[in-house]
């Protein structure tokens, strides 16, 4: 549990075209939209997607982001592009001197480099965070196109896990695939391109 004057990112970034900003309760019914809207798209990989995504299954999941942004836990936000385009964060999944990132986007959003922009702009407001030095990106080995996005911002795979686990969603095949990005690798030149500019 983080006190409740710890260090926090910043509560709205602009990164290239996109908006991040703080989820908020309001947001339940644009959530729900967004979400009932992207089930196809989500349900390979998100095991969250598998079932129906009623109402209360939105507000429940923006009480989460509340209390765990309180918390220090997770950072979420939703991505903005002239509409809720999907949603991304900033997790304590990994060790602690570590954040791990997590994106989605509604099927028409995708293949803009939204979620490259936005994934750039959490590894930049992670790093500004007193105590972390490194950020990872997991996903199974079969999403593909999840894997475009470290590649593009320079993160390092350093691990395939394996044997497989059970899958938790019916496109995975239970390998999970570990990329990093590490302060030291901002120093060395090895950088996040696109700019993020907190408001």
């Amino acid at each position: 549990m983080r006190a409740p004057g710890a260090v926090r990112p910043a509560e709205e970034l602009v990164s290239g075209d996109v908006r991040l900003r703080r989820w908020r309760v309001a947001d339940v019914g644009e959530l729900h939209r967004a979400i009932n809207e992207s089930l196809p798209h989500l349900r390979p990989w998100m095991p969250w997607a598998a079932g129906d995504y009623d109402h209360a299954a939105a507000a429940a999941f923006l009480a989460r982001c509340e209390d765990s942004w309180n918390s220090g836990e997770a950072y979420s936000y939703a991505i903005i592009a002239g509409e809720l385009a999907g949603a991304c964060g900033l997790e304590r999944r990994i060790e602690p001197d570590g954040l791990e990132i997590g994106y989605w986007l509604r099927p028409r959003h995708t293949g803009r480099g939204l979620a490259t922009l936005a994934t750039a702009a959490l590894v930049e407001q992670a790093f500004a965070l007193p105590g972390i030095e490194r950020v990872q990106i997991w996903h199974d080995a079969a999403n593909t196109a999840s894997s475009g996005i470290p590649r593009r911002l320079g993160f390092t795979e350093i691990a395939r896990r394996t044997p497989p686990r059970d899958p938790l969603a019916p496109g995975e095949v239970g390998i999970d695939v570990v990329w990093q990005f590490t302060r030291a690798a901002t120093g060395a030149g090895q950088a996040v391109s696109p700019g993020a500019s907190q408001r």
